[in-house]
C-alpha cells in the first residue's frame, strides 16, 4: 500500500497494485528523458497539462522504478493500466502531488 507521506502513490497494472515513488534518482532520470530544466520545470510541464502519452509513460515508469519495480518503459507501454489512459493520468497526478506536496512545519 502506498504512503503519500513518503511520496508514494499507487497504480494498478495488469490487475496488481504497484507503488510508485519519485526518488532523487527517478527524478533525475525523468529530467533527462523529458529534457526539462529542473524540478520546477518538470512539475510545471505536468501541472499545465502540456504533456504527451510518452511523458506520462516516462513519469509512471520512473515512479515504478523508484518504488522498486524493475520495468522498462517499453514493457510498461504494452501493459494494461486500470482505467486506461485516464487512469494512468490520475495515477501520475497522485504521484506528482505526493512528490511535491509541501512539507508540514516542524
Amino acid at each position: 500500500m502506498a504512503n503519500a507521506a513518503r511520496g508514494e502513490a499507487e497504480i494498478v497494472i495488469e490487475g496488481e497494485a504497484r507503488v510508485m515513488r519519485l526518488s532523487l534518482g527517478a527524478l533525475a532520470e525523468l529530467e533527462g528523458v523529458l529534457g526539462t530544466g529542473g524540478l520546477a520545470a518538470l512539475a510545471e510541464r505536468f501541472e499545465g497539462g502540456d504533456f504527451s502519452a510518452r511523458d506520462l509513460l516516462a513519469l509512471i515508469g520512473a515512479g515504478l522504478r523508484g518504488g522498486g519495480w524493475t520495468v522498462r518503459d517499453a514493457e510498461l507501454g504494452a501493459m494494461h493500466v486500470e482505467g486506461g489512459a485516464a487512469g494512468a493520468a490520475r495515477a501520475g497526478a497522485r504521484l506528482l502531488a505526493a512528490t511535491f506536496a509541501p512539507l508540514d512545519a516542524d
